[in-house]
Formats: C-alpha cells, sequence, structure tokens
C-alpha cells in the first residue's frame, strides 16, 4: 500500500498536531504514542524541528507520522525524552539514533557509558594511531575473499611492527618469509601503551563485526644457524562455513 500524497494529509495533520497533546508515530513500522511536547523536549533536536510549526512529514494509511527509519530502538530514544531513562543494552545502536535524531543530552549520556566511553575514548583513540588501519581491514576482508573460491578457510599473513626498532627489521622479516610477500598486510608501528596482543584484538574484533569469522595465529618460522627467526607475523584464517 502507498502513501499518501503530503499534499492530500496537509489539512488534517496540521490541524492534529498544534491543538492535540498525543502524537502517533510509525517509525519504520514500529508503532509509538508519545506527547507533543515530549517530541519538542530539546529544541535544537531534529524531532523538535520535525514537529515544530507545520508538519513535515508525512503520515501514513492510519494517519500516524511517518519516520522512514528503522524504529527498533526508538522506543529507548522516547524513554530518555520522557523519564531521562538510560538503556542498559544496546548501547551503540541507541547512541546511532540518538546522533541521527541530534539529541546531546542523550548522546552525552551514552557517551560517558562505560562500553562507549572504553570504544570512543580507549579504543578508537588507540586506533587512531594505527597508520592506514581502516584501510588495511578492508584490504584483508578483500584479499581473503578473494582466496575463498572453493575453499573453506582464507588465510592471510600480517606483519604486526610495534616500534621504529622492529621497522628496521622490515625489510630482512619480509624476505625471511617462504609467504607470498605481496599479500602480506603490515600494521605500525605506533605511539600508544597498546600491546601487540591488544592490536590484534582489534583487527579480529572489527572483522567480525562485519559478520565475518575468524581467527588469528601466530605464524611461527623455521629457526635457521644462520639467519634471524622474526616474530612479527601473525596468520588470519577466514572461515566460511
Amino acid at each position: 500500500m502507498s502513501l499518501p500524497d503530503y499534499k492530500t494529509s496537509e489539512k488534517h495533520s496540521s490541524s492534529a498536531v498544534p491543538h492535540s497533546p498525543v502524537v502517533r508515530l510509525n517509525v519504520g513500522g514500529h508503532l509509538f504514542s508519545t506527547f507533543l511536547s515530549t517530541l519538542r523536549k530539546h529544541p535544537d533536536s531534529k524531532l523538535a524541528e520535525l514537529f515544530s510549526g507545520q508538519p513535515k512529514l508525512r503520515t501514513d494509511a492510519e494517519g500516524r507520522h511517518f519516520i522512514d527509519r528503522d524504529g527498533s530502538h526508538f522506543g529507548a530514544v522516547l524513554d530518555f525524552l520522557r523519564s531521562d531513562w538510560l538503556p542498559t543494552e544496546n548501547i551503540q545502536e541507541v547512541h546511532r539514533e540518538a546522533v541521527y535524531y541530534n539529541i546531546k543530552p542523550l548522546i552525552k549520556r551514552l557517551e560517558e557509558t562505560p562500553q562507549l566511553f572504553g570504544e570512543l575514548v580507549g579504543r578508537q583513540q588507540f586506533l587512531s594511531r594505527v597508520p592506514h588501519y581502516k584501510e588495511n581491514i578492508e584490504v584483508l576482508i578483500r584479499i581473503a575473499r578473494a582466496e575463498a573460491i572453493a575453499a573453506r578457510h582464507s588465510t592471510i599473513m600480517i606483519c604486526v611492527l610495534r616500534t621504529e626498532e622492529d621497522l628496521g627489521f622490515y625489510d630482512n622479516a619480509i624476505n625471511s618469509l617462504e609467504a607470498d610477500k605481496e599479500s602480506v598486510v603490515t600494521f605500525g608501528p605506533w605511539k600508544a601503551a597498546p600491546s601487540v596482543q591488544d592490536l590484534l584484538d582489534c583487527v579480529k574484533m572489527d572483522i567480525e563485526t562485519q559478520g565475518y569469522r575468524v581467527s588469528v595465529q601466530q605464524h611461527v618460522m623455521e629457526k635457521s644457524f644462520l639467519s634471524r627467526s622474526y616474530d612479527y607475523f601473525y596468520k588470519l584464517v577466514f572461515t566460511w562455513w
């Protein structure tokens, strides 16, 4: 069923919203009812803007104001507007909605929770100091997908250089590697406290958040009497089924 044209519902909406304290909402198929004053609680928010003056939204077939967005977490946003209640689950998802609707007090409160504080202030600040981190994650996934033809696993080699001193041994380390040197993805060096294991945990976490299954294993090189063994290399193993 198609939505009615905005012009055909304008008369109904303009007369209903200003004079009725109750607003009925359809947010991506999720239905809500609340007071107009609740939606206008924070005047600089996008919600307040949508319901200030003439209505800026179309209505559905039942006359509910329609917001074309996933409404799975809109209830948590409404609960905060009603009573300053903060969710204890799906923090990142609710934060994303708070940012979309520009509800600054909710954004601030959520970013002070342990879940988001650790992510935004700790992990993301660290990763911002690892050169080309996001690009490397994209490269890893692209290589893994290319090697997935008729195979259950894709194994990608990464090189982790924690310090500038490690970087000085890079050429020798790569030359000692038996694997395809062109497909090795290198991380580092970085100037921050987190360790190599912290970096590997971040790599695994960010790949798995995209729906992939991946494990990390240290690549053990054969020791030679005449050459040095380097411990910079790790295998990322993608499992496809």
